[in-house]
């Protein structure tokens, strides 16, 4: 779990980590995550002078954030969770923001890392899965269902492997970080091995590393043409671990993305700049945001 006290201006003014040990229980996490908040809270009164106005919390899953619902969560067993309520009555009955944990990263991304200045923006978090933020003039789209940006759900191999979802061939059995290290452990024999063990292979330039290599950027950059085809964005934006991997990555991946454009504009792709402290600042912002809203109203 990371959480920090942002500033009005998105400055990121404290931030702290704790593990989330999920291993013991839905209830014990949330339970984690209230104390976690009301000690940052404490904190910024002691540190700052002033306890926090707001809060904003990223989650994974499906999220309602309208209703301040954790809808569903599958690693952290979570069902109907109402953590803005829950958080809101832990910390003094200050509003609460709940938000997608990609969305958020990607918000932050849009508005004070690698997408600033741009007004139409696809982020995509290449991680254990694979999802996106679809970001219009600083905001990002949840859609309808506040499951927008799923873009790790796309098949691009119908004879693949099986998704958790439900179908086969979807972008993050073959392109996500775990999928590069499951391919690369059976590879090599190594069940030790992960997807930072093959791209350093790929860099001392060994014939499995390469191909399996090649195989997830084949199938991430069939997976991003289908979304710039719909979307049209002006930058693609590329973070989560496998992105740590830096021009191994790049490289090969604008190159398999510029082969698939026929009519489309290729947009800028480029690295994440905010690391994993995109989704602290983004709840920040999000908390921020929903602030300006009650005010205005």
């Amino acid at each position: 779990m990371k959480a920090a006290l942002v500033g009005a201006d998105g400055t990121l003014l404290h931030e702290e980590r704790r593990a989330t040990g999920r291993e013991r229980g839905p209830e014990a996490v949330v339970e984690s995550i209230l104390g976690f908040a009301a000690d940052l809270r404490a904190y910024g009164e002691e540190h700052f002078g002033e306890p926090a106005v707001a809060a904003g919390v990223a989650v994974p899953g499906i999220v309602d954030a309208e209703r301040g619902i954790a809808v569903y969560a599958a690693n952290l067993g979570w069902r109907d969770l109402p953590l803005s309520d829950l958080l809101g009555e832990r910390l003094g009955s200050i509003p609460v923001a709940l938000g997608h944990d990609v969305r958020t990263g990607g918000l932050a991304e849009g508005r004070g890392g690698a997408g600033r200045g741009t007004d139409r923006f696809l982020f995509v978090a290449l991680g254990t899965g694979i999802a996106g933020a679809i970001g219009i003039d600083g905001v990002v789209e949840p859609g309808a269902h506040g499951s927008a940006g799923e873009i790790g759900h796309v098949v691009v191999r119908p004879d693949g492997p099986e998704c958790g979802c439900g179908q086969r061939g979807c972008l993050e059995t073959l392109a996500s970080a775990a999928a590069v290290s499951r391919a690369w452990a059976a590879a090599c024999g190594d069940p030790a091995q992960d997807a930072a063990d093959c791209a350093r292979a790929v860099e001392a330039g060994d014939p499995a590393a390469l191909r399996v290599w090649a195989d997830a950027v084949d199938a991430l950059a069939a997976g991003l043409i289908i979304a710039i085809t719909l979307l049209d964005p002006r930058t693609l934006i590329v973070g989560g671990g496998l992105a740590e991997a830096g021009e191994t990555l790049f490289t090969p991946l604008r190159a398999a993305v510029e082969e698939r454009v026929t009519f489309q504009t290729l947009p800028h792709i480029v690295p994440a700049a905010l690391g994993d402290s995109a989704g602290c600042l983004g709840a920040g912002l999000l908390a921020w945001d929903l602030l300006a809203t009650e005010v205005s109203v």
